[in-house]
């Protein structure tokens, strides 16, 4: 039943401490039914039930609600109201439009901005024609570049009854009846029951995000989990803004669960700038952003992230790949510890209530690749912040996600503070979906696992540079230095702000790493044939480190051009007289010639 409006049955509130609120028995309550409480109608959730008495905990500010004022039950809990109007909009964490508000948000708003726009909609299905439970019955041409379909609900199923020619309709008028239940462009969903499936399919696509760290790395599977933990200026508000706007998923849900309002407002605006790479529309016609800010409070925060999951299910039962991106989970987390705090639950580890490893499980155990009631196949990708205090991975929150997420995607303040974007460990992350990159590509796994040993060879050597200085290792190690760090500056750094390195397609990823690989088995010959590891090490590398920044998408050639030009200069460097060989300040593999 809708949450927002239909109000019934009145009682009274009899203690108001803080959001917490007790009030009178009222006929048919029941836990999660959601109330309204005051003149202002603020809404609260009921929490406990005792004899007579409900405690409800409120969504909104309680200032100015005293014992005795009106307080109604909806007949429900909280449901998502879903319909076209979510794409291209900006929600509160109850899903109310924060477009049309003003600075500051009023206590009490109703409204869900579904009902007071017009649709064309187009059937699919005739008169008498047989439909089960989430099949389409229509679909609605004006909702931007997605294909926003009406489904018939979950348990419906039987002939069409009615059916409404092609028109506009506001979303509560009726435009089909299938069994006698009536369907409309707009319906509602409880926010923590997850939406019911045929079944689960295998994760078997990889989702290209368009970051090669990643997609290179660790990259995640249509339908996988994704944790992504990190200390303070890391980066990863950044990295998922990135996410958000060049993953090629249909929809995108971007959840700010707890963060700065500033930030917020920078997604919000650039989203509403960047052109769309599949349609050539606005990348906000298929994003839906869900703002609940640092300041709002505790309640709707920890709404949010379910209310995500549901849009996301809702899009994804129409046969479409859709991405929840939670930033960040840590805020949900102390949401839940204040509440189970203030309800007078024994605390836990860091006062965290007992079942916070149930709701985590819970979250990341609505993504899936799946079947949908209809026969279709789609998915939800869960990607999810985590803001360890004090970057302490070891904490309740970040130990207990990485026990339930299939990618863990972990930020090193060393190189952040190094400058280098995105900041992504590659000693300290992992994804079990490694395998499913490059399907099509014989040489994806053969690249991943050669740029994976040279990361690992140059940490392993960095810690004795510290030690003994660069010179005083063999040569051929000094070559892994070398090719540690244009792996890192030629491949995995990626500059967020530049036109031609915001994103990288699979191409161009592919011919970054087969140039930066040759060059480096080149210097590795070079040092092998007594070339002096210094006189390697002072070439000029800067065409093929510039690349990524300076080449475009598509433009293979000139990377391979870049690639001949670095290679061009060790061919002389091997052919020139004058090179030194290694001497005994810098040994050879061999001893001195």
């Amino acid at each position: 039943m809708d949450t927002v409006s239909g109000a019934r049955e009145p009682s009274r509130v009899l203690r108001v401490t803080g959001p917490l609120v007790e009030i009178g028995h009222v006929p048919g309550m029941a836990m999660h039914d959601v109330v309204s409480l005051g003149e202002a109608a603020l809404l609260a959730e009921i929490v406990e039930i005792r004899g007579e008495v409900a405690t409800a905990q409120a969504y909104e500010y309680t200032g100015g609600l005293r014992p005795g004022d009106r307080a109604a039950t909806h007949g429900g809990p909280l449901s998502a109201p879903l319909g076209p109007h979510l794409l291209g909009g900006v929600f509160d964490g109850l899903l109310r439009p924060l477009g049309d508000v003003g600075v500051w948000l009023a206590p009490g708003r109703t409204g869900d901005g579904r009902n007071d726009r017009s649709w064309a909609f187009s059937p699919s299905v005739a008169d008498g024609e047989s439909v089960a439970a989430g099949e389409p019955v229509g679909e609605v041409l004006t909702a931007g570049s997605v294909a926003v379909r009406v489904l018939a609900p979950p348990g419906t199923s039987g002939p069409v009854t009615r059916i409404v020619p092609p028109g506009s309709y506001t979303g509560a008028q009726i435009v089909a009846e299938v069994a006698g239940t009536a369907i409309r462009i707009d319906t509602a969903w409880p926010i923590r029951r997850p939406r019911p499936i045929q079944e689960r399919r295998r994760l078997g696509e990889p989702l290209t995000t368009g970051q090669r760290a990643i997609d290179l790395l660790f990259p995640i599977a249509r339908g996988g989990t994704v944790a992504v933990p990190g200390g303070f200026g890391t980066g990863k508000t950044m990295l998922l803004q990135q996410i958000a706007k060049w993953c090629d998923a249909d929809v995108i849900v971007y959840v700010g669960c707890g963060e700065r309002g500033n930030e917020m407002s920078e997604v919000i605006a650039e989203l509403a700038t960047l052109e769309d790479p599949r349609t050539g529309g606005h990348l906000a016609d298929r994003t839906v952003v869900i703002a609940n800010t640092s300041n709002m409070p505790m309640m709707a925060r920890e709404a949010s992230v379910h209310a995500g999951a549901a849009v996301a299910e809702y899009f994804r039962d129409m046969g479409l790949d859709t991405v929840v991106i939670a930033d960040s989970t840590s805020r949900w987390a102390e949401a839940l510890r204040e509440f189970a705090s203030r309800s007078g639950e024994l605390p836990a580890e860091e006062g965290y209530p007992a079942n916070l490893a149930s709701a985590i499980a819970g979250f990341y155990e609505r993504a899936g690749a799946v079947t949908t009631l209809g026969g279709t196949a789609g998915s939800v990708t869960v990607i999810g912040a985590v803001s360890p205090p004090g970057g302490d991975f070891t904490e309740p929150v970040t130990a207990h996600t990485e026990r339930f997420v299939r990618c863990l995607w972990t930020l090193d303040r060393d190189l952040a503070y190094a400058r280098h974007y995105p900041a992504l460990s590659w000693a300290g992350s992992f994804s079990r979906d490694a395998g499913l990159q490059g399907i099509g590509d014989a040489q994806w796994s053969w690249r991943r696992a050669d740029v994976a040993s040279v990361l690992s060879e140059a940490d392993r050597l960095a810690d004795l540079v510290d030690l003994i200085g660069i010179t005083a290792l063999p040569p051929r190690e000094r070559i892994g230095v070398l090719a540690g760090r244009l792996v890192r500056e030629g491949v995995l750094q990626q500059n967020a702000l530049s036109a031609n390195d915001a994103y990288c397609d699979a191409g161009k990823t592919a011919a970054l790493v087969d140039a930066v690989l040759a060059v480096v088995a080149v210097c590795r010959e070079l040092v092998e044939a007594e070339v002096s590891p210094s006189a390697v090490e002072e070439i000029d590398f800067s065409p093929l480190v510039r690349a990524r920044e300076e080449v475009p998408n598509g433009d293979t050639a000139g990377i391979d051009a870049r690639r001949d030009t670095v290679l061009g200069r060790l061919t002389a460097l091997a052919g020139s007289p004058g090179h030194a060989p290694s001497g005994p300040d810098e040994p050879g593999e061999g001893g001195p010639p």
